[in-house]
């Protein structure tokens, strides 16, 4: 089995939390674990982020602090073999900084939700600052929020830019809110497959790569729990990031509460706890040969990185070892 580990690094969405706490500690947390085990992780940065507080840092010298403070580590990343590839959450378009906090629009928090011409704009200019920063190519992609449907109105741009490979689906994924919406029900369950207009759909012909995020079936008792250790949890479970998310639905809460459903393979919080159940289900589909784990730096807990730490331990060995997209990429050719 390959294993990948990938993190979308980001801020809060609701209360954007501080770069200190949401990004730079929690990664360094990780990278520590890393070097334990010698691998490499797969960075999917917000560069929307980026490219914002570069606009708005002649206005507010904090903004220069923390732009540094993030583009460093970025760099220092990248220069000690970790992969930094695209992530978008396009709403940083819409958002601004009023002296104190990031106020967010989440209007347009899907890139479709754009014109073309800004659609183009955005991935060019997105993906040329974390070329800037890393100094090497950029070619995957991850959806900010899974929204990457209707994937037909930005597929173009995405050719035109040389982004190839997508990494944003998973298996029985799906989310229909005022903010997000995104459905993977039709996906295959496989662990890479070609395809055109529709990340869902197999095509053989089709210029792009998915390597989908794994998924792995909750009950709704997992998520009874996770809302027990959230409120009245030691300090282990309280996540470093200082933020608070945009929320989910008041349907969405019924549905995971009442009903099975399907999630990411997280290292998050106490989702961690299922890395190694979804590992060892993932092993026993034969089409299957990838195990691509999400993370968020932000969501990170003491709890979840001892869980992860302990996943590895056991994991790694002669069959699984940890990979990159650009090993898959090479491997391709």
């Amino acid at each position: 089995m390959k294993i990948l580990i990938t993190l979308d690094y980001e801020l809060f969405f609701g209360e954007s939390g501080t770069p200190e706490k949401c990004i730079i500690e929690p990664t360094k947390h990780l990278v520590n674990i890393a070097n334990k085990y010698n691998f490499k992780c797969v960075f999917f940065v917000d560069a929307g982020y980026l490219v914002k507080l570069k606009k708005e840092y002649l206005r507010f010298p904090k903004l220069r602090e923390d732009y540094e403070l993030v583009a460093s580590q970025i760099k220092e990343l990248s220069d000690s073999g970790h992969e930094i590839q695209l992530h978008i959450h396009p709403h940083w378009e819409d958002s601004f900084y009023d002296g104190n906090r990031w106020i967010f629009n989440l209007n347009r928090f899907r890139l479709s939700d754009f014109e073309h011409q800004d659609i183009d704009r955005i991935v060019y200019e997105y993906k040329s600052e974390l070329e800037e920063l890393s100094g090497k190519k950029v070619f995957a992609y991850r959806a900010g929020g899974w929204c990457i449907q209707p994937f037909n109105k930005t597929k173009d741009v995405f050719i035109k830019n040389g982004i190839s490979m997508d990494s944003t689906v998973f298996f029985n994924g799906s989310n229909s809110t005022k903010t997000q919406w995104f459905d993977f029900t039709k996906a295959p369950n496989k662990s890479f497959w070609k395809f055109d207009t529709d990340p869902c759909i197999e095509n053989d012909k089709g210029y792009f790569t998915e390597i989908p995020i794994s998924s792995v079936k909750v009950s709704p008792v997992f998520y009874w729990k996770f809302i027990f250790l959230k409120f009245f949890g030691k300090d282990k479970y309280k996540s470093y990031g200082d933020g608070s998310s945009s929320g989910m639905s008041k349907l969405q809460i019924i549905k995971m509460l009442l009903l099975p459903s399907y999630s990411v393979v997280s290292m998050d919080g106490f989702k961690a706890s299922l890395l190694k159940r979804a590992l060892s289900e993932r092993k026993k589909n034969s089409e299957n040969d990838n195990f691509v784990v999400i993370g968020h730096p932000k969501a990170f807990s003491k709890y979840s990185l001892n869980e992860f730490d302990d996943f590895l331990a056991s994991a790694l060995s002669k069959e699984n070892s940890i990979i990159t997209y650009k090993n898959i990429l090479d491997r391709d050719k």
